[in-house]
């Protein structure tokens, strides 16, 4: 949703706030994998129960994510690799994020708060699946109610402010409702798409 509302205004904000990004080169690469290293950090600070360096981290590694793409477009190398890289670990950093927390959850005896955590891992990735698999055919699937930056937030928050407890209720529902969301275009768009192709099928047929 934030990304739907905010993302076409992404590179002028980033060019504003963060200047230093743009001085001498930075492999947007690395700084994919530098966010992936960090957020793996912050799962297991999460794991442990560090929940305040775990949100810290969060944001680090939320960071370096944010901004990878906008200085692969000022410097002119975006890549299929690139995005295809950044995709890749963005899946990672969802599970190992929630790894961390059901993991915590589940060793302090909360098993109720553990399985809400796994309801918004298990919801997460089909929310990405749901995503590439109607993209192999559809121009784009966007959209939903938590998209990744509000799930990644959502943690982020939780953790530094000491409410991960009822932000994972929250994410959970949102989640599950995003995932109920994007079926649901599918459903339109694909059987549109179906519906068009067998009237030009029809249409071509000799009489």
């Amino acid at each position: 949703m934030i990304k739907a509302s905010f993302g076409d205004r992404l590179d002028a904000w980033v060019h504003r706030l963060f200047p230093f990004l743009f001085l001498r080169p930075i492999s947007p690469d690395a700084l994919t994998v530098l966010g992936a290293a960090i957020s793996i950090g912050a799962a297991f600070s999460l794991a442990g129960g560090l929940m305040t360096l775990g949100g810290v981290l969060i944001l680090l590694g939320g960071f370096c994510d944010l901004v990878d793409g906008v200085v692969a477009r000022h410097q002119g190398v975006a890549t299929s690799f690139g995005a295809f890289l950044d995709s890749t670990l963005d899946r990672l950093v969802d599970m190992v994020l929630l790894l961390g927390l059901v993991f915590w959850y589940a060793t302090s005896g909360d098993s109720a708060t553990s399985l809400v955590a796994s309801v918004v891992l298990v919801a997460s990735v089909l929310t990405s699946y749901a995503k590439a698999r109607a993209e192999v055919v559809l121009p784009s699937l966007e959209g939903g109610l938590l998209e990744r930056g509000e799930r990644i937030g959502g943690l982020a928050i939780g953790a530094l402010f000491g409410v991960m407890v009822p932000m994972l209720w929250v994410l959970a529902a949102g989640t599950v409702f995003t995932v109920a969301q994007r079926f649901s275009v599918a459903y339109r768009e694909l059987g549109r798409m179906d519906r068009e192709r067998s009237s030009a099928s029809g249409a071509g047929d000799p009489v």
